[in-house]
């Protein structure tokens, strides 16, 4: 038991702990309970940082109420392990689609992306920096047409355990160049790493590669990506634009906020529509 939610069975593992179907007891909600195991994986030193530290995320995270933004539904400790019950989603992460198939259409896309930006805009508007944008993070429920963005803030916890690994070389490739150099997270982060979650889904590429993990963090603090049209001759070049724009290694050129990348998003899919 985790407070009022009955495991029914493990459904996955994260990089400090476990994750579980489970049932609240109250009145049968189903929920998805994230685990992190402060005694196992953090030292002594860190256990009361990181509890903190997550109670910290999950107090900012409860605060979010967006349709595009999975609900938390609670949290506590139990016997030294930190848990948090969210709601179950149906739907696929969008790394699922990438190539495919199933692969989106361009306007599907684009439109799930704008969807995105919309609900970053709303959690940047409550001073939320999500911190770990990628394909994985996004749940699309093709059914309904509508995605959810999941974890908000849990980033610096999953990277502080001393028994995991802080950077893997598939997630680095959707860094920011600032996070890359340590220098803060912004808002304008979490866009750069939507823009690179968007040239995946069109292309099925990603916009910076290398050979090592070093080489790929050199390409993505200093290196041009190839435009979007470039593996795919049916995108337009305003589609090229928007791509650039969010992908500018100066985090003041690019989109002032994810209401405007959503707004240019949507122009772009109306012109090509017409």
């Amino acid at each position: 038991m985790y407070g009022d939610f009955e495991v029914i069975e493990e459904i996955g593992k994260a990089p400090a702990g476990n994750l579980y179907l489970a049932q609240r007891g109250a009145d049968g909600l189903a929920a998805v309970i994230k685990t992190v195991r402060l005694l196992d994986d953090f030292a002594p030193r860190d256990q009361d940082e990181a509890r903190k530290q997550f109670f910290r995320e999950v107090e900012t995270a409860s605060k979010l109420h967006h349709p595009c933004i999975r609900k938390i539904l609670g949290s506590g400790e139990t016997q030294g392990v930190a848990w948090l019950a969210m709601e179950q989603l149906s739907g696929r992460p969008l790394e699922d689609f990438v190539p495919g198939p199933p692969r989106l259409e361009v306007d599907e896309a684009i439109e799930q992306i704008a969807f995105a930006a919309d609900a970053l805009a709303y959690a940047h508007g409550r001073g939320v920096v999500h911190r770990d944008i990628c394909p994985a993070k996004i749940i699309y429920d093709r059914d309904r047409g509508r995605i959810k963005i999941t974890d908000f803030g849990f980033a610096r916890l999953a990277q502080s355990g001393h028994t995991t690994v802080r950077l893997l070389h598939g997630k680095l490739s959707f860094k920011s160049p600032e996070d890359l150099a340590g220098q803060p997270v912004t808002f304008a982060s979490d866009l750069f790493c939507l823009g690179v979650t968007l040239y995946h889904l069109l292309t099925g590429q990603l916009p910076f590669q290398g050979d090592s993990m070093v080489g790929l963090m050199q390409n993505i603090l200093h290196e041009a990506h190839e435009a979007p049209s470039s593996h795919r001759p049916d995108l337009t070049p305003a589609l090229d634009a928007i791509v650039e724009r969010a992908l500018h290694k100066d985090p003041s050129a690019r989109f002032s906020g994810g209401a405007e990348m959503a707004e240019a998003l949507r122009a772009c899919a109306s012109a090509e529509a017409a």
